[in-house]
């Protein structure tokens, strides 16, 4: 359904620093480096970061949720802790959660422009 999502970030470089290694820990790494915009993802950029400087970041509870698939709990609690690492704000520890359809692992975080990220791993049914 989605091809890609954009997040705005007032300090491309050091965001971009704190994403490597968050996306990281879910398999993403850094496809394209251009003056204004970094693309993440495994063979395509699906994940992009655009400089605007001039940003207000967004205060907690308002904005942007976007969830990425992390493949095991293991990436969740690295996804969680190298956010915590950059500064970012836990927004929810990792543990279990019910979802509308069925329960997960999850954990989210806030980057320091207000972005909120999920990272979510769903049990593999026999």
């Amino acid at each position: 359904m989605l091809d890609h999502v954009s997040v705005a970030v007032r300090d491309l470089r050091a965001s971009g620093g704190a994403y490597d290694r968050v996306l990281g820990a879910l398999g993403l790494r850094r496809l394209v480096e251009r003056p204004a915009t970094l693309g993440y993802g495994k063979k395509y950029p699906e994940f992009w970061l655009n400089a605007r400087p001039d940003l207000t970041p967004l205060p907690p509870g308002t904005g942007i949720h976007i969830c990425l698939r992390a493949p095991d709990e293991d990436a969740v609690r690295a996804f969680h802790h190298h956010a915590l690492e950059a500064g970012w704000t836990d927004a929810g520890a990792p543990g279990p959660r019910k979802g509308e359809m069925t329960m997960y692992y999850g954990a989210f975080v806030q980057d320091s422009d207000g972005n909120k990220l999920e990272a979510a791993t769903f049990p593999r049914k026999p």
